[in-house]
C-alpha cells in the first residue's frame, strides 16, 4: 500500500512504504477478525466483534489462555466508573483524565489520554452487560499518587473480579492460566482484611481451601476467566498452540496471518482486521537490551512475551514509540521456574516496603522510598554520567531477624530458613557489610539513621510510609505507627541482592495507535486492516506514569474499540468530546 509523500519531517523517519503482498494460494482457518494473543486486550476484541456480527477467531501462541492478564493481580484501574458511583464514591473521568495528565510529564499524548478516560467506563459497564463480567471497587485502596495529587482519589477506580468459577469454562478450564505469584483463591478484600501480603499467616486458609476445592478464581485468573467465558458464549474460536509468525497482506490491507503450529504453516484469513493483543517483549534479551535498555533481565512471565508485536508490524511498516519507563527489581528463589524450565523471577514490591527491611546501594545507603515502587526503580535505573556506572546497581534488601521472623519472602514462610543461595547471612552490620562488599561504617550509619525515624514512624530523607498505596501493597496493615517502618536491631541480619527485571510483560515500547486502535505506519496514517491493544500499544495514553490496575483497563478498552471499529461501528466519543470541548 503506497503511502501520502510525506513531508521533510516525515521523510526524515522513513521514505515512502511499500507493502509487498504476501497472500498464500490458500487459507487454511478464516474469520472477520483475528486476535493474536489471549489476554485481556485479544479477547475483549474478539468478544466485541462477535457481539457485533462478526465471526472472530483468537490464535494463541502457548497451550493456555489468559496470557499476562491471568499472571496479574486482576486490578483495573477506571476513573469515573458506575461501579463506584453506586457505592457512593464520588469520582468522574474528568478527574481521571487530569490525574493522568498531570503526571505524564508531557509524554502522553492529551487526546489518546481522554479517549481512554471516556471509554473505560464505558467498555466496564459494556463487558458487564455483554458477557455478564462481575466486578467491585477494591475498598481503601488508593491511587498511587493519594494524597499528593489534588485528583488522586482513596477508592474507586481500582476494581476486582467477584470470583469465577472455572468449571463452567467447561474443556477450557484447565487450559485457561492460573498464576504462579499469589493464591488465585483470595481476592484483595480477603487479603487486606487478614492483614496484607506481610500477614499471609493471618489469612482465611478456610476460605481459600473452600474456593479452590470449586475452582473459583479471582485476581488475574479471575479476569482472564470471565473473558474466556465471554469469548466461548460468543462463539469466538479459540486456538491454542498456534504462533503468529508474520502478517499477510494483498499490498493494500493486512488480510491475515502466517502462523505455525508443530512446525507447519497455518494460514488464517482476516476479512476485517488483525489485532495484534501480545503484551511485551521482555523474554526477548536483544530487545529487552536494544528497547528498554536490560542487559541479561529475567523475567516474571512466561516464554512467549517475546516482542511479536514489533517483529509483526515492522514489515508492514507499523511505528513504535517509548515512553519513559524503569525496569523492575526482583529476586530469583533457588529451584522456581516457569512452566517452560527457565528461571521465574519475583518481582521485589511485596518484599522492599516491610517494617524491618531497607534498600542500599553499593555504598551502603539508602537511595529512594522503598514503599513505593516508581521511586525505588526510577532511582535504581540512575546513570552517573561522570564515571559510566549505575551507582545504585547492584543493591540489596536488608533485612533483621524481626523481618524474618514476622514476614514471608517470596514463597519462603516468616520463620522459615531462606533457600541456599538467596541470601547472605551474618550476626552483625559491619560482618554483613563484608560479605556483601559495602563499606561497613556507612551501612551501620545508614540502619542508625533509618531507624531513629522508624521509631517514631517517620522517614525524613525519602518520606517513606506517606503513600497509602505502599502500606496495602508492601507494608504490614497491623504494624505502628507506621505500617512500612521498623527499626533493623535484631541480629541475624540478611542482605538479598536485588536485579533488574522486566515489567510483568508491561513495558514502556509498542506500537503507535489511534483512539481507533488501528496501528499507524511511520507516516502517522492508519495501516488498513491492523489494530494493536494492550502491551501491544504504547502507552502515550498514560505517558510517563503507569499504576497497577491501567494496563488491565487499557486491555478492556482497546479491545472493545478495535472490535466495534473492525465490525464498521466505530465509537464517535472521543470526536464528540474534542468537539464540545473546543
Amino acid at each position: 500500500m503506497k503511502k501520502h509523500s510525506p513531508d521533510a519531517a516525515e521523510t526524515d523517519l522513513r521514505e515512502d512504504f511499500e507493502m509487498t503482498p504476501n497472500v498464500p494460494a490458500h487459507w487454511d482457518l478464516e474469520a472477520d477478525l483475528v486476535a493474536i494473543g489471549s489476554g485481556g486486550g485479544g479477547l475483549c476484541a474478539a468478544i466485541t466483534a462477535a457481539d457485533h456480527g462478526l465471526s472472530a477467531l483468537v490464535l494463541e501462541a502457548s497451550d493456555e489462555l489468559g496470557g499476562v492478564t491471568a499472571y496479574s493481580m486482576g486490578e483495573v484501574w477506571i476513573p469515573g466508573n458506575h461501579l463506584a458511583v453506586e457505592a457512593g464514591i464520588e469520582d468522574s473521568m474528568e478527574s481521571g483524565f487530569r490525574y493522568v495528565h498531570s503526571l505524564a510529564m508531557g509524554y502522553g499524548e492529551e487526546a489518546l489520554m481522554r479517549n481512554q478516560a471516556i471509554h473505560g467506563p464505558v467498555a466496564l459497564k459494556y463487558f458487564e452487560e455483554t458477557i455478564g463480567l462481575k466486578m467491585m471497587p477494591i475498598a481503601n485502596f488508593a491511587d498511587y499518587y493519594f494524597p499528593h495529587n489534588n485528583d488522586a482519589t482513596s477508592e474507586g477506580r481500582y476494581l476486582e473480579v467477584r470470583p469465577f468459577p472455572a468449571e463452567t469454562l467447561g474443556e477450557w478450564q484447565h487450559k485457561t492460566r492460573l498464576s504462579p505469584h499469589i493464591p488465585a483463591g483470595f481476592t484483595h478484600q480477603d487479603i487486606f482484611g487478614g492483614g496484607g501480603l506481610a500477614n499471609m499467616l493471618g489469612w482465611d486458609y478456610g476460605l481459600l481451601a473452600e474456593r479452590l476445592e470449586k475452582d473459583e478464581r479471582c485476581i488475574g485468573p479471575g479476569l482472564a476467566a470471565y473473558y474466556v467465558k465471554g469469548a466461548i458464549d460468543k462463539g469466538v474460536d479459540l486456538q491454542v498452540g498456534i504462533s503468529a509468525e508474520a502478517l499477510i497482506n494483498d499490498g493494500e490491507r493486512v488480510v491475515g496471518v502466517r502462523a505455525k503450529r508443530g512446525g507447519r504453516d497455518v494460514f488464517v484469513k482476516a476479512r476485517r482486521g488483525v489485532v495484534i493483543a501480545v503484551s511485551g517483549f521482555e523474554r526477548n534479551k536483544q530487545l529487552n537490551k536494544d528497547l528498554s535498555l536490560l542487559i541479561d533481565a529475567g523475567s516474571m512471565v512466561m516464554g512467549t512475551v517475546d516482542g511479536a508485536a514489533m517483529r509483526l508490524a515492522g514489515p508492514v511498516g507499523g511505528r513504535i514509540a517509548r515512553v519513559p519507563d524503569p525496569p523492575a527489581l526482583g529476586v530469583h528463589i533457588p529451584g522456581e521456574e516457569h512452566d517452560n524450565g527457565s528461571p521465574l523471577w519475583r518481582g521485589a514490591i511485596p518484599l522492599m516496603g516491610l517494617p524491618h527491611t531497607i534498600v542500599v546501594n553499593k555504598a551502603g545507603k539508602r537511595f529512594s522510598n522503598e514503599a513505593f515502587y516508581r521511586s525505588v526503580y526510577f532511582a535504581a535505573d540512575h546513570i552517573d554520567g561522570a564515571t559510566q556506572t549505575t551507582p545504585n546497581l547492584p543493591c540489596w534488601i536488608v533485612l533483621d531477624g524481626q523481618a524474618r521472623a514476622k514476614y514471608p519472602f517470596g514463597s519462603s514462610m516468616p520463620g522459615e530458613d531462606l533457600p541456599e543461595g538467596l541470601s547472605v547471612k551474618a550476626n552483625s552490620i559491619s560482618e554483613l557489610a563484608g560479605k556483601i562488599g559495602v563499606d561497613a561504617q556507612a551501612l551501620s550509619d545508614t540502619i542508625e539513621r533509618f531507624n531513629a525515624g522508624a521509631e517514631v514512624g517517620q522517614d525524613p530523607d525519602f518520606k517513606r510510609g506517606t503513600f497509602p498505596w505502599g502500606a496495602n501493597m508492601c507494608g504490614d496493615l497491623k504494624h505502628t505507627p507506621n505500617p512500612n517502618l521498623g527499626a533493623l536491631r535484631e541480629a541475624p541480619f540478611y542482605a538479598v541482592e536485588l536485579k533488574p527485571i522486566g515489567g510483568g510483560g508491561i513495558s514502556g515500547t509498542g506500537l503507535v495507535a489511534d483512539q481507533h486502535c488501528r496501528v499507524l505506519g511511520w507516516d502517522n496514517k492508519p495501516i488498513e486492516g491492523l489494530y494493536a491493544a494492550g502491551g501491544s500499544v504504547v502507552r502515550f495514553d498514560t505517558g510517563a506514569v503507569m499504576q497497577s490496575g491501567m494496563s488491565n483497563a487499557r486491555g478492556m478498552t482497546h479491545g472493545y474499540l478495535s472490535g466495534r471499529h473492525a465490525a464498521g461501528q466505530p465509537s464517535d466519543l472521543l470526536e464528540t468530546a474534542l468537539g464540545a470541548s473546543v
